[in-house]
């Protein structure tokens, strides 16, 4: 099979043949039909995230068809599946708790063992896994692995957002945009704020309420749009500047959910603890959504609830996954890339 390997950070990933994955006997292997290509991935391929090293296959969003099922999986051969990215063992305290994304065992593909930027992927523990729902398109599916089940669990999960109120939404990349939608189809009021102009037309022209381009003064701002400061804060970037910004424009008792990940030089930072303590805030963090809530992600997205196809902006093919991991090194366009095309 094909497949796209990271042999050194920061360099061009290695397009490789390589033999088809062994089936888990409690899984599944997949032909990849669509893998997002995610700022989490980016991480690993500048060798910030602890846990990718060298010779790591990566791609953690995806969506494919089983080819083959093992004796103790759940789904058969011809299924197509969508998968969230932590894959839960069942059976530990957390998961019996149904806090599945905070599972003590946790499987990662494209994090420790072999991901989805390559022809098939291994897919232990299927009990994890949802169909894929007629009407949804796989490379949509694609990007619910991660940025769009992390903003769901974040705001119904964790800040519990009510319609009616304001959230703020700290970048407008894959997570934030994503966010910004869900949080509007869940009747709040959006505004949102980028260093990318672009990207903020785009966001308003989604019916995103009100947008800022970031500066000194984007708490300043987002107090004066909401009346008063935001409810519920995003940061989706994972950077201090961002998540200060996030801290500063809630309103008293406002909630901040951590969404974009502090890894490397960024995993300890200077936060405005003052800002906190004087607005009674909440801070909560959040990564991934347990796999049983994906029926109620589902059902937003296919009742037409909310229309998640603007996320995606370029279908790509797998040779290309280097320049989308180096883009961004730099301020992105709007919406994010899947790839598409495994034979080139």
């Amino acid at each position: 099979m094909r497949a796209a390997v990271l042999r050194e950070y920061n360099a061009p990933l290695s397009i490789e043949d390589l033999p088809e994955p062994d089936c888990p006997s409690d899984g599944v292997v997949l032909r990849t039909i669509a893998c997002g290509i995610c700022r989490s991935d980016w991480h690993g391929w500048v060798g910030e995230h602890p846990r990718v090293k060298p010779g790591q296959i990566g791609g953690h969003e995806y969506c494919g068809e089983v080819v083959a099922a093992g004796p103790n999986a759940q789904f058969a051969v011809g299924d197509t599946l969508v998968a969230p990215f932590i894959l839960a063992c069942g059976t530990c305290p957390q998961c019996r708790a149904g806090q599945q994304n905070t599972c003590f065992d946790q499987r990662l593909p494209g994090f420790i063992e072999p991901g989805a930027f390559a022809e098939y992927v291994a897919v232990p523990r299927d009990h994890n896994l949802a169909r894929l729902p007629e009407g949804l398109s796989a490379t949509v599916a694609a990007g619910l692995g991660c940025r769009v089940t992390t903003s769901w669990h974040a705001l119904t999960g964790r800040a519990a957002l009510q319609a009616g109120e304001w959230l703020a939404v700290h970048g407008t990349g894959g997570i934030g945009l994503s966010a910004a939608l869900l949080g509007r189809a869940l009747g709040a009021n959006v505004v949102v704020v980028d260093v990318v102009q672009e990207k903020l037309d785009h966001a308003l022209s989604l019916g995103i309420d009100a947008a800022v381009l970031a500066s000194d003064d984007t708490a300043a701002q987002i107090k004066e749009i909401t009346g008063g400061g935001a409810h519920v804060s995003v940061e989706a970037l994972g950077i201090p500047v961002t998540v200060n910004a996030s801290i500063r424009c809630l309103r008293v008792l406002g909630r901040h959910v951590q969404v974009g990940m502090p890894v490397g030089h960024t995993a300890q930072m200077d936060v405005d603890m003052s800002a906190v303590y004087q607005g009674n805030l909440a801070l909560y963090g959040t990564r991934g959504m347990p796999s049983w809530r994906y029926p109620s992600l589902l059902g937003m997205i296919t009742s037409g609830k909310v229309d998640m196809s603007p996320l995606i902006a370029r279908e790509v093919a797998l040779s290309d996954t280097s320049a989308e991991l180096a883009a961004f090194n730099g301020p992105m366009p709007p919406g994010v890339a899947v790839i598409t095309d495994f034979t080139r």
